[in-house]
């Protein structure tokens, strides 16, 4: 409560002496009667003071310790009542109750010195020396111990002046009343930045003000609303138009069209392979709209159920797929000889789209010396050993450019998951989900035998189920040292940072198996299903008749094994594969082979690689037909060398990241992002799918099939070394980020990593014009989740030092941070900016973390 002093007497103001028999009050549960507000109007000038009205009998009350009475109060001690609140009316005092279900008494603020013998001069409201408020450490709160601003009475300090005496009780719960404050002498600059110095965000003040500024900023955090509306309203815009295209494919979110789907394509048992590859766009197509329901859609829009359903939806699929492939290999296998070569009498053939290449050879003539062939259209080739030149046998290699034998997370790794709030998405306390060797999640088995053609799915759920347990995951801050690889065009053994990537099982280290590290390795350009298939029996003419025997059997594969060579050697296939034209390998791939037992990548079996870089081309050699991929280092482009977002238009921005061993530049453009160029040894690679636009999810995607991986996933602090950041800040950064993406331009400081795990320094400067910042406008900002300074600190300094520019302060987000230099011009573009495309701005920081990998 508030009294006001202009026009009272002194009388009435200071504390009365002590009664006897009252003691002092203990706690501030309990009342004294030593001093009572003051009730009725101040009496005229020069006349007696008016007597003090009766004192209000103690109110028993239970204390802490359950004990009940009044207890000792020290000297001086103010107590009140807090369902009073006495108001100034400068003239005339009132008192209005306040109703409240029970009243509280607490303990209010005395004045140092003994009681009844304070002074307070009316008129000039100074205070004499002695008699400044006080308020004892126990009865603060806090967030306000040892800041000067306090709960109870305030009273003027020494020295202080104001137009008027006044003498402030505030309740606790309660702030004080912005017209009854004391009109203090403004403090000097210098004494203001001090203090900021002194108290930092810890200050009332500074907290009063963060208050006021979060209000503020929680507008503009509405454009993400608007965005995640925007997005759920485009979804149901598009499954409409779906249902009404009446196209013949399945909506991916309703299971009876889904089961009616697969149903039909399964029964369906006489299609050929070019009916399969047209049908296969139809599948990529849904299992791409799947792992986007996934992958971005948050827990408020689907349920679990929903979620474990599109996993199983994506597992049946790929199964589907590859098993329609089969029985479009087992007819193609039957008709073998109407397609018989005029120069071997062998049949081969080669089928390719943007997709998958299908190349068969079939061996009719069985003659040793056709045993080596190449199949010009793809560049693929091999050459069988002896026993097999002259068996019935048919050779497959179908290279997909998707990966369906990996277990899903494996397949989904590295893309965010979207939660409902920002805190959810990362954590700072990330728990470690490497696997050790052997226990990935299983997948689906390579047909080895007639009975093992048609793959289950059920074999598949724990890859479904760690899918979502590495989309819940958080990352794990570790430092390690960054490896590298022997870039040696012959390769007849691992090297020596080769085997580190390999996890070796215990029984030997000479010729025990290596399994891949699939959070380190993963599968680049697809995979190739290399099979020795059993020659089905073909058609014999007899007469006008064309007789073939049937067989209940699926595709069969031939029980081979290899044997020794004349030479004592063991037998081996040679196989060569061309490269894919859309993908880059950085450093040479390394080569390994699915075990469907063991449902992983491993790398023995494999010897005599030959990695030509110029002609992209590798060749290697097989002790057994099985299914190869080419592996690359996920973290080979991490950390990033350098990074730079600008504005170029409205609602427009180039976003640049210079990686190891590429330059990648995105244009973003409202809720699309188009591959601008990649640059590797100043060439330019990738054409293909530059200048296309797509949306960030698909962008991210589309960069990490074709080998440019600047993505980090949730375990991807176990392989770079990089600075241990707090994942909540990091969030809170990219959030405010997006929001000034319009008008300013962000880079990278290389201060970054020295300002500690709770704080993130970068580059901010205003841009309202076409082309990249010039070095001499760039500020550097210090960001720590919630206050935000701008730093006297250069790129050109010796040393990192928090010291402030001069004439700043601090601020609770960098929006107002930069609303204190920044330009008319600048704040309304930040106003106008679209959602959507500060949505698109925050997805890609989120996704490539260039806070924390740089």
């Amino acid at each position: 409560m508030i009294i006001s002093a202009g026009t009272l007497p002194l009388s009435q103001l200071v504390p009365s002496p002590v009664q006897p028999g009252l003691g002092h009050c203990r706690s501030q549960n309990h009342i004294a009667s030593d001093w009572n507000p003051i009730l009725g109007p101040p009496p005229p000038p020069g006349s007696a003071a008016a007597p003090l009205p009766p004192e209000p009998p103690p109110v028993p009350r239970r204390s802490r310790q359950g004990r009940t009475g009044i207890s000792p109060a020290p000297p001086g001690t103010f107590l009140r009542q807090r369902r009073f609140t006495a108001v100034p009316l400068y003239g005339s005092a009132a008192l209005r109750q306040r109703r409240r279900p029970e009243p509280r008494l607490r303990r209010g603020r005395g004045l140092r010195g003994a009681p009844g013998t304070a002074s307070l001069e009316t008129g000039t409201g100074s205070l004499s020396s002695g008699t400044r408020a006080r308020t004892p450490p126990w009865d603060r709160h806090p967030e306000e111990q040892g800041h000067g601003h306090h709960h109870g009475i305030d009273i003027l300090r020494d020295g202080d002046t104001a137009t008027r005496g006044i003498i402030i009780l505030r309740d606790r719960d309660t702030a004080p009343r912005r017209g009854t404050w004391v009109q203090n002498r403004k403090k000097s600059p210098v004494a203001k930045a001090e203090n900021r110095r002194k108290h930092g965000k810890g200050s009332l003040e500074f907290q009063e003000k963060r208050e006021s500024e979060l209000v503020e900023f929680k507008s503009l955090e509405q454009k993400f609303l608007s965005a995640k509306q925007w997005k759920m309203d485009y979804r149901e815009q598009a499954k409409w138009e779906h249902y009404l295209s009446c196209d013949g494919t399945p909506d991916p979110t309703v299971t009876q069209e889904m089961n009616t789907f697969m149903s039909l394509w399964h029964d369906n048992q006489d299609e050929d392979v070019q009916l399969v590859k047209e049908k296969e766009e139809v599948v990529l197509n849904l299992i791409e709209k799947l792992v986007s329901l996934i992958l971005e859609t948050s827990p408020d829009e689907i349920s679990e159920e929903q979620r474990d359903q599109y996993q199983e939806f994506i597992l049946q699929l790929q199964d589907l797929l590859h098993k329609k492939y089969n029985e479009a290999t087992q007819n193609l296998l039957k008709i073998a000889g109407m397609y018989e070569d005029s120069e071997t009498g062998n049949m081969h053939t080669a089928i390719k789209d943007k997709n998958s290449t299908f190349c068969i050879w079939v061996n009719l003539k069985k003659k040793a010396r056709f045993k080596k062939h190449v199949f010009q259209e793809a560049g693929h080739g091999f050459d069988l050993p002896k026993s097999l030149a002259l068996s019935s046998v048919a050779v497959r290699v179908l290279h997909t450019c998707y990966d369906h034998v990996s277990p899903l997370w494996v397949q989904f790794q590295g893309l965010p998951r979207q939660e409902a709030s920002a805190s959810q998405q990362l954590t700072e306390h990330p728990k470690d989900t490497r696997q050790k060797p052997g226990e990935e999640e299983k997948g689906r088995e390579e047909p080895s035998v007639p009975a093992a053609e048609e793959t289950s799915s059920d074999e598949r759920k724990e890859s479904a189920a760690s899918l979502k347990e590495n989309s819940k995951n958080t990352e794990d801050v570790k430092e390690t040292e960054e490896e590298t690889e022997k870039n040696s065009d012959i390769l007849d053994v691992p090297s020596e940072d080769e085997e580190a990537l390999l996890q070796e099982e215990p029984g030997g280290r000479e010729e025990a198996p290596r399994v891949v590290d699939l959070q380190q390795l993963v599968p680049v350009g697809g995979v190739f299903h290399i099979d020795v298939l059993q020659l089905p029996p073909q058609a014999q003419d007899v007469g006008d008749w064309s007789m073939v025997e049937l067989l209940d059997v699926g595709l069969e594969m031939y029980p081979y094994s290899a044997g020794q060579a004349e030479d004592g050697t063991q037998e081996a296939v040679h196989i060569t594969l061309r490269l894919p034209d859309n993908v880059i390998y950085f450093k040479v791939p390394v080569v390994a082979r699915w075990e469907p037992a063991g449902q992983q990548w491993r790398t023995d079996g494999i010897s005599k690689i030959t990695y030509e870089a110029e002609e992209k081309r590798i060749s290697f050699r097989l002790g057994a037909f099985c299914t190869v991929a080419l592996l690359q280092d996920a973290h080979l482009n991490l950390p990033y060398q350098a990074w730079e977002l600008h504005p170029t238009g409205v609602d427009e921005g180039l976003f640049t990241v210079t990686a190891v061993f590429a330059t990648i530049q995105i244009q973003i453009k409202d809720n699309q992002c188009m591959l601008s160029s990649v640059v590797v040894e100043e060439e330019k690679v990738l054409s293909h799918i530059t200048g296309k636009w797509m949306t960030p999810f698909a962008l991210r995607e589309t960069l990490k099939r074709a080998g440019v991986n600047i993505f980090p996933a949730e375990y991807s602090p176990e392989y770079v070394s990089v600075s241990r950041k707090v994942a909540l800040a990091e969030v809170k950064a990219y959030d405010q980020m997006a929001l000034l993406a319009a008008a300013f331009a962000f880079a990278n400081s290389k201060w970054n990593g020295a300002a500690g795990p709770e704080r993130f320094v970068f580059k901010v400067s205003e841009h309202l014009t076409a082309g990249s910042a010039k070095d001499n406008n760039w500020s550097l900002y210090m960001f720590c989740g919630d206050k935000v300074q701008n730093l006297k600190l250069s790129e050109t300094s010796e040393a990192f030092s928090e010291e402030l520019e001069e004439e700043s302060e601090f601020h609770s987000t960098l929006y107002h941070m930069l609303k204190d230099s920044a330009s008319n011009e600048a704040l309304d573009k930040v106003e106008r900016a679209g959602f959507l495309f500060i949505d698109s701005v925050y997805q890609l920081l989120h996704a490539t973390r260039v806070l924390a990998y740089s």
